[in-house]
C-alpha cells in the first residue's frame, strides 16, 4: 500500500504547474477530426481537435476535464505534439502505456517529459485519465490519415 508522501510525490509541484498551464487550450474552428475520449473509472474525458498537414500535426485544439494526473498528461503531449508524425505519436502512447504498467523506460523525445508521471506507476487508477490525451491524439490523426 502506498504511503501519504508516495501521494504527495504523484501530486507534486511539477505536475501541479503542468496541469495549470495546458497549451493549446480551445476547440479549433474546423478541425480535419475531432475525437473524444472519457475514462469510465474516474469520469475524466479530453476532446481533441487535430489539423494535419504533410503528414504532421500543424494545430491542435484541446477541451480537457481531468484530474491533475489527465491535465499535467495533457500539457505534455501538447507540448510535444506539434510537428510530430502519427507514427511518433502512436510510439509514444505505447511507451507511456508501457511505463505506466512497470514494462518501460519513459517515452522518447519530443515526449520525455512524461517522466515526471512516473510516480503513477503505482496508482493503476490514475493510468486511464493520464493516457486520455496521446490515445485520443493518435486517434484523431488515424482519422486523417484514413480520410486523406
Amino acid at each position: 500500500m502506498s504511503s501519504d508522501s508516495d501521494l504527495i510525490k504523484l501530486y507534486s509541484a511539477r505536475i501541479l504547474a503542468l496541469a495549470a498551464d495546458i497549451p493549446h487550450l480551445g476547440r479549433l474552428d474546423a478541425p480535419d477530426a475531432s475525437v473524444t475520449r472519457r475514462s469510465p473509472l474516474c469520469g475524466s474525458s479530453v476532446t481533441v481537435d487535430v489539423r494535419v498537414a504533410n503528414g504532421q500535426l500543424a494545430d491542435l485544439g484541446l477541451d480537457v476535464k481531468a484530474c491533475a494526473l489527465g491535465q499535467a498528461a495533457a500539457a505534455i503531449t501538447a507540448q510535444a505534439a506539434i510537428g510530430a508524425t502519427l507514427k511518433e505519436v502512436e510510439l509514444a502512447r505505447d511507451q507511456l502505456k508501457a511505463m505506466l504498467k512497470g514494462k518501460g523506460g519513459v517515452p522518447e523525445a519530443p515526449f520525455q517529459e512524461f517522466e515526471v508521471l512516473t510516480p503513477a506507476v503505482e496508482y493503476k487508477n490514475r493510468h486511464a485519465s493520464i493516457l486520455l490525451t496521446v490515445e485520443a491524439l493518435a486517434e484523431a490523426m488515424a482519422t486523417t490519415y484514413a480520410t486523406a
